[in-house]
């Protein structure tokens, strides 16, 4: 792990009893890495991080992860990746999901998936940090139940650590946020993913869960969630099939940091970023 940071001065009232993880939302094509290798030193450099953690889902040309680009994420400055819906849509990812345990695919996949959902990282500090993946299940596939999973979850990492982690990648606001409710004072962060359009609900919660129902993406800003527009509006116009194409233009990184008492794994704190790459 990359040795730790001082503390950001825009943050002085936080103590050596705190941590950040900072979360980029779905990274969206060649432009979207190419914004997040580009982003993360600065990131690290303003918000001092111990942890940065990204969704690689639509990484691969907008639908999936290779191992060559996972491999490149994770040197260029993201410490953790997760997945989404997109998942197995690369024929080589399964046997790089069961060799790379900093990659994480949603844990409600059924029994026996390659890879694995959950995962103990320690940070340069020396505190160990949970991090989940969920899908959800409205208005997509018909997975396990992501609130019995989220359970386990908490079970399974709690004993080990209070800071845990979540990114729960769903279709419905309403999905996203009865988990933040259901994981209240058990996750230390519950961060929406999948619709790549970031919201402007972010809270702590009253039980210390920090929450927001997107964290958006980071992709092409003149685009319609990361692809061409011109595309997209031919198959909203006509109805006909169309293949969808990662957008040119300007890029937009979008995310949160999250601040998290150490000790108890409460919140203190969560704020969206948005910046153009």
């Amino acid at each position: 792990m990359r040795p730790r940071l001082l503390a950001s001065s825009l943050f002085p009232h936080i103590s050596s009893l705190t941590m950040k993880i900072i979360f980029i939302g779905d990274i969206v094509g060649k432009p979207g890495r190419d914004a997040a290798l580009a982003m993360v030193p600065i990131l690290r450099a303003e918000y001092a991080p111990d942890l940065v953690i990204a969704n690689a889902e639509n990484a691969a040309g907008g639908l999936g992860i290779t191992p060559e680009i996972g491999r490149a994420l994770l040197k260029g400055g993201m410490d953790v990746l997760t997945l989404g819906n997109h998942t197995w849509s690369k024929r080589d990812v399964q046997e790089f999901l069961n060799q790379e345990a900093r990659v994480l695919r949603p844990a409600n996949y059924p029994p026996g998936s390659p890879g694995r959902g959950f995962g103990l990282f320690k940070t340069a500090g020396g505190t160990l940090v949970g991090v989940a993946n969920l899908i959800g299940r409205t208005f997509m596939e018909p997975l396990d139940d992501p609130f019995r999973a989220a359970d386990e979850i908490v079970g399974a990492l709690r004993p080990m650590t209070p800071v845990l982690f979540l990114d729960f990648h769903a279709e419905t606001t309403s999905e996203k946020g009865a988990m933040g409710w259901h994981c209240d004072g058990r996750i230390s962060a519950v961060v929406g993913t999948h619709t790549h359009v970031q919201t402007a609900d972010e809270r702590v919660l009253p039980g210390g869960t920090a929450f927001i129902t997107d964290a958006g993406m980071c992709g092409p800003e003149d685009s319609v969630i990361g692809m061409d527009p011109q595309i997209v509006l031919q198959r909203f116009r006509t109805q006909m099939p169309h293949k969808f194409e990662v957008a040119d233009g300007p890029t937009r990184l979008c995310g949160v940091v999250v601040e998290i008492e150490d000790a108890t794994g409460r919140a203190c704190r969560i704020e969206r970023i948005s910046r153009l790459a």
